[in-house]
């Protein structure tokens, strides 16, 4: 009798824990309304928006050297924030040394991809699986994008020879890639 006792509390110990898991899903995969509105736009969650002056910043390359933003006057820049968890991301990042930085090599142009919040351990093996060998930014403690936005990636910031973006752009699709180059030749040419 005490072991068919003990069945029957085993088995509703085990019912409860299944409810509490599909309870606790269900809070996280479908937020109330209000948690939901509070997650801002891409908008809102954008703080440095076109025709802005661009935060000056410094950051670390995965060579070791350093880049101020500062120290670029004179050449149009496309900041890049990305990371290697996210597939938009590895989506421009394939598209990026063809069809923009051997393109505009050798004018007065720089692509700073900055990857943001991950170790230098992380970007390293990913560089290595891609085979990427172009210059990257290490932004591991997400300083340098907190000045730009508050969430979402990949961003885009075009900034100008006088350090004023011209154009700021959140995700990736290949419309708004394509703008993005125009954009660059024009203002190349200025």
């Amino acid at each position: 009798m005490a072991r068919r006792h003990q069945k029957k509390s085993n088995w509703i110990l085990a019912m409860m824990l299944i409810l509490v898991v599909v309870i606790a899903a269900f809070i996280l995969l479908y937020p109330t309304p209000a948690a939901a509105q509070q997650r801002p736009t891409p908008e809102q969650a954008t703080l440095v928006k076109d025709g802005m002056q661009a935060p000056n910043f410094e950051v670390e390359m995965f060579d070791g050297s350093t880049v101020k933003l500062a120290d670029l006057k004179g050449k149009v820049v496309l900041l890049n924030f990305w990371a290697t968890w996210c597939p938009p991301c590895r989506a421009e990042l394939a598209r990026v040394q063809k069809e923009i930085i051997d393109r505009f090599k050798g004018q007065d142009f720089l692509f700073l991809p900055v990857s943001r919040g991950e170790k230098k351990a992380t970007v390293a093996a990913f560089r290595e699986r891609m085979g990427y060998s172009f210059p990257m930014g290490l932004d591991t403690d997400g300083r340098v994008y907190a000045e730009y936005a508050q969430t979402y990636i990949p961003r885009n910031f075009l900034i100008d020879k006088q350090g004023k973006v011209v154009k700021a752009s959140v995700g990736y699709d290949e419309a708004e890639f394509a703008e993005l180059i125009k954009l660059i030749e024009k203002e190349i040419k200025k």
